[in-house]
């Protein structure tokens, strides 16, 4: 395969495309669509090879078959909307072509995302001979494959997982958001969750939260969330006791946060507007700095990794699988800044090991049900090396007991 359709021109879709334009052995073949081609065209202007670019409305199922079929795409790289996710699967379905995305399914009307809107189509996507690739970012998509190498080689069991997610970037401005706002704020804004002992537990939105010192940016926030890589990790990881997801963030991100939920500017809910229907949060989005924006702006780190606590040969151990990324450093690849780079290199290395045959299988797969040794080494190879650092296995958890 070397024909590839990337639907999605925002921040993470300049990376997949930068990163997939690179690696022509693999993507001969590149189309970049989106509901703006304009977007998609400013990327192309971008590259140092030539790429073809299309209008599409990714909510149209026969709008988007007709664009895979007319491009010739082997493969559908969704980074669009989460809401967009099924109807991208129904059209690679009647297509016949694989999908990849970087974030699970979530309602336009529902504060929630999960799998359970796309695993159910396993069976229709194994009977075509297709594969469907879910979650293929950092987190989610990373950070199941450092569970994955840390089953494979450093535990005989694994306990528990805490995925940390620190930002240590600043763009200078009093509130953005790093990534699509409505998303964004949505995710933060819901109430906690993290599953231990077979059950999930709940705790209001941004309740738990605590100082943390990270490797190289030191002391920062951290604040636990219900995160989608959770879902199927805990269901994929044998004997598994606990897995919690934390994000920092600082005073001035929770200050803004709160005042805007406090005017009911972070809602979903539509309200009339002068004879129209509106959801406030769509208009706060409208309002906020264009996350694309940022890259120039940005500076600093992000550093992203998995605690992950078991035993090996029967002694306890604990260890820190994490990357550090810079922003600036992305910024002058790419010209995107880090939380972009981090999702949009993982995208792209999901589809090169489908599309070279390494990780190919019919059906719906999450990434740690996968070889992770090809994903660990692209990682080390297209600008997001890893390390790992072995832990007191008696030290402190990251919060509780």
């Amino acid at each position: 395969m070397k024909n590839i359709l990337i639907i999605g021109a925002g921040g993470v879709g300049r990376v997949v495309v930068h990163k997939c334009a690179q690696n022509q052995d693999v993507f001969e073949t590149i189309t970049l669509a989106s509901r703006t081609k304009s977007k998609c065209d400013q990327i192309a202007s971008e590259l140092s090879r030539p790429i073809h670019t299309a209008a599409v409305d990714a909510d149209n199922v026969k709008e988007t078959v007709k664009l895979i079929r007319d491009c010739g795409a082997e493969l559908v790289l969704n980074v669009a909307l989460p809401y967009q996710d099924l109807t991208l699967m129904e059209a690679c379905l009647e297509a016949g072509v694989h999908y990849l995305d970087t974030a699970n399914y979530e309602p336009k009307d529902e504060a929630r995302f999960s799998y359970e809107y796309q695993w159910p189509y396993h069976q229709r996507f194994a009977e075509k001979g297709l594969m469907a690739l879910l979650g293929s970012g950092f987190d989610p998509g990373v950070t199941n494959v450092f569970c994955a190498h840390a089953q494979k080689h450093l535990f005989d069991q694994i306990d528990t997982v805490d995925i940390l997610d620190c930002n240590a970037g600043d763009h200078g401005l009093p509130f953005a958001t790093n990534f699509n706002p409505e998303i964004n704020i949505r995710e933060i804004t819901a109430n906690g969750r993290y599953w231990e002992s077979g059950d999930w537990k709940e705790t209001q939105p941004l309740e738990w939260h605590r100082p943390y010192t990270f490797p190289v940016v030191g002391e920062k926030e951290i604040y636990l969330l219900y995160h989608e890589e959770m879902e199927s990790l805990c269901r994929n990881i044998p004997g598994l006791k606990r897995i919690r997801f934390w994000m920092t963030f600082g005073p001035s991100y929770i200050n803004h946060l709160t005042v805007l939920q406090n005017v009911g500017m972070t809602s979903i809910e539509a309200i009339p507007f002068q004879g129209q229907q509106i959801a406030p949060i769509e208009f706060l989005k409208a309002v906020l700095p264009d996350p694309a924006s940022l890259g120039p702006l940005t500076k600093g780190k992000t550093v992203i990794g998995n605690i992950i606590e078991g035993t090996k040969d029967g002694q306890k151990r604990k260890v820190y699988v994490y990357n550090i990324c810079d922003h600036q450093e992305c910024y002058a690849e790419v010209k995107s800044q880090a939380i972009s780079y981090t999702t949009g290199v993982p995208a792209m290395i999901g589809a090169k090991l489908m599309m070279t045959g390494q990780w190919m299988q019919p059906g719906v797969w999450n990434l740690e049900q996968l070889d992770p040794d090809p994903f660990m080494n692209a990682l080390n190879q297209h600008g997001l090396p890893w390390q790992i650092e072995d832990l007191d296995p008696d030290s402190p958890p990251v919060w509780g007991e």
